[in-house]
C-alpha cells in the first residue's frame, strides 16, 4: 500500500476533484476546456521540466505519460457536456455527480492501465485522493478497490520504490496545478482576478521532489506567464485548445449540439523565469 504522508493540500484536491469540464463563463459565451485538453498541457509541462527533477526515479516517461492521459476518462463525456439546469450552464466546478464521476475515475484508470503500470499508479492514486473523504458508499468501495488495485500494480512492479512514488506524484500535482493555473484564468489576468486558490501563487505541500515547493505566478501580459522559482531550463511554449460556445447558440441548438458544432480554437503563451 502506498504511504500517504504526503499530500496535496486538500483546497487543492477538492477543487481538481470537482472538475468535469472546465468552463469560464462570459457574458454572451462560455469558454470550454475539455479535461483532454487540460491533460495535455500538464503533459507539455512536464516534458519540459528541468531533467533535474527527474534524476531520482527510473520511470520518467511514465510520469509524463501520467501527466498527459490522468484524466482520460472524461474523453467520452467531454465530447457531449451535460447542462446544469440548476445554475444554468454546463456543469463543471462542485455540481458534477460523484457516482458518475467514479464510473469515468475508473474507466480512465484502466485505459492507463492497458499501456503503463506505473502511470496507472500514478493515476489510481490521484483519484483516490479526491475521494478520501468522502462518506458517500459508492466512493468508500472506489477508495477500496483502488487500494487493492495498487497492492497489485505494485506487486508487478521489481524496482518500485515508495519514496520515489511520492516524489513522483508530486511531480503530477504540480504539473496539474499549473495547467490549472492557464485553464481556469484569462490570458492577461490581473493579480487580483485570480481564482483564490491562486492568490498567494502555486505551493505543493510536503513536497517529496526536488521540487521547489513554492512559486509566485503570475500574468505579465495576455501571452505570458511569469514564475518563480522557475523549473524548466528554458522557456516553454504551451498552447491550450478551447471552445467558445456562444449563449444563444445554447439556447437555439442545446448545449450538446452548440458544443458539437463550435470550432476549436486555439492560443499559445509562454511560461518564462520571473523577476
Amino acid at each position: 500500500m502506498i504511504n500517504a504522508a504526503f499530500f496535496l493540500p486538500h483546497t487543492a484536491i477538492s477543487m481538481k476533484g470537482m472538475i468535469k469540464m472546465i468552463i469560464r463563463e462570459h457574458k454572451e459565451h462560455f469558454i470550454c476546456i475539455s479535461q483532454a485538453d487540460h491533460a495535455h498541457l500538464s503533459g507539455e509541462i512536464l516534458k519540459h521540466l528541468d531533467a533535474v527533477y527527474f534524476e531520482h526515479t527510473p520511470y520518467q516517461d511514465s510520469v509524463i505519460y501520467a501527466a498527459y492521459q490522468h484524466d482520460i476518462g472524461w474523453d467520452m463525456f467531454d465530447r457531449q457536456p451535460f447542462w446544469n439546469d440548476k445554475i444554468n450552464q454546463p456543469y463543471s466546478f462542485t455540481d458534477f455527480p460523484v457516482i458518475p464521476k467514479i464510473v469515468l475515475y475508473t474507466h480512465g484508470i484502466n485505459k492507463v492501465q492497458e499501456n503503463d503500470s506505473y502511470a496507472a499508479l500514478l493515476c489510481s492514486e490521484h483519484y483516490k485522493r479526491f475521494l478520501a473523504d468522502s462518506s458517500l458508499p459508492e466512493a468508500k468501495a472506489f477508495v477500496h478497490e483502488e487500494t487493492k488495485r495498487q497492492e497489485r500494480l505494485i506487486s508487478t512492479l521489481n524496482d518500485f520504490d515508495n519514496e520515489n512514488f511520492v516524489a513522483d506524484y508530486t511531480l503530477l500535482q504540480f504539473s496539474d496545478l499549473l495547467s490549472l493555473f492557464i485553464c481556469m484564468h484569462e490570458a492577461g489576468s490581473t493579480d487580483q482576478d485570480l481564482h483564490p486558490f491562486f492568490k498567494e501563487g502555486l505551493s505543493l505541500s510536503n513536497n517529496a521532489s526536488a521540487l521547489p515547493s513554492a512559486y509566485s505566478i503570475s500574468w505579465a501580459d495576455k501571452e505570458t506567464i511569469s514564475m518563480k522559482p522557475f523549473p524548466f531550463s528554458s522557456a516553454v511554449p504551451i498552447t491550450l485548445k478551447y471552445k467558445n460556445i456562444p449563449k444563444i447558440m445554447i439556447q437555439q441548438q442545446g448545449l450538446m449540439d452548440a458544443y458539437k458544432h463550435a470550432s476549436g480554437l486555439s492560443e499559445t503563451y509562454r511560461i518564462q523565469p520571473g523577476e
